[in-house]
């Protein structure tokens, strides 16, 4: 039986990508009776006489899962984040990393307009956090103003792997597409309106073909609330936290009020950085103040 991705899902329809070929599939019935709602990005096994006939009969295992964007299979973020125009926000990076980690993505950070800082101070600070986050083993990619440089740093990245780009609003996520992939036409307009908003009005998720890789046509993550996280599990999402966790004197340390915490002795002696623990601090407080869900 032939194997594929799917790359668009519309109205009970999925297009189904084997090689160079779309395939339109409709799910079987057994989908529904056992409760697996095929999603973009699912690897399937169909069947079709041609291509507009065709019918799915099984998803294969996903490697994760996203609920906004429904996409599964996702094997990096791109999160873009400018360096001024809006300024760069550790606390909004802290938290799209959480819900990466959490989602077990590999996230690549890029700092764009940098060539648009004009304070030798203010460049300096960015410097310092991209080096900060390169310590803890991100990739973190430099660019300036949507320039020719600039894109030719991120497109080897896209090569070969199904990627969403989510970040701050206003970053210049779209321009960036754009420059990668200039023949985009209509979809051109429709990343620019719907990437990178709180709330989009995107009916449905589709993987494009930019820069020989697939990209989400969708904003990654139209919601930023920490609702399938546990406490327990928050620590796993810092690297640092989770490293110097492991000396914890209590098993199961949150690293709060807890005597004997390793956490809180690398922050004291700075081998985590403060900024880090206190986002930690604030996103528990979060997860407890959470209603409980029955």
């Amino acid at each position: 039986m032939p194997e594929g991705k799917i790359v668009k899902a519309l109205s009970g329809f999925y297009y189904v990508l084997d090689g160079q070929n779309v395939i339109q599939c409709r799910g079987r019935g057994v989908f529904r009776k056992n409760k697996v709602t095929p999603l973009v990005g699912d690897h399937v096994v169909y069947q079709a006489e041609n291509k507009t006939d065709g019918y799915v009969l099984e998803v294969k295992p996903r490697e994760n899962e996203l609920v906004r964007p429904p996409i599964s299979n996702v094997d990096q973020a791109i999160l873009v984040f400018s360096a001024i125009e809006p300024s760069f926000s550790t606390s909004l990076l802290d938290r799209f990393l959480v819900l990466i980690e959490h989602n077990e993505i590999e996230p690549i950070i890029v700092i764009s307009k940098m060539d648009l800082l004009e304070e030798e101070e203010e460049r300096r600070t960015v410097l310092k956090y991209a080096e900060d986050y390169r310590k803890l083993g991100y990739e973190v990619l430099e660019t300036s103003s949507v320039t020719e440089s600039g894109v030719k740093k991120l497109i080897p990245y896209l090569k070969g792997k199904t990627s969403v780009f989510a970040g701050q609003s206003g970053v210049g996520k779209s321009s960036l597409l754009n420059a990668i992939e200039p023949n985009l036409d209509l979809k051109t307009d429709h990343i620019s309106s719907h990437l990178g908003r709180g709330k989009h009005t995107t009916r449905h998720v589709e993987l494009i073909h930019i820069g020989e890789g697939l990209v989400a046509d969708t904003p990654g993550f139209s919601s930023l609330d920490f609702t399938d996280i546990e406490s327990e599990r928050l620590g796993y999402c810092f690297p640092e936290i989770f490293k110097y966790g492991e000396e914890c004197k209590f098993r199961g340390c949150l690293h709060d009020k807890e005597p004997k915490c390793a956490v809180k002795k690398a922050v004291e002696a700075k081998d985590i950085a403060s900024y880090r623990y206190e986002h930690y601090m604030q996103f528990l407080q979060e997860i407890r103040d959470r209603k409980p869900r029955y």
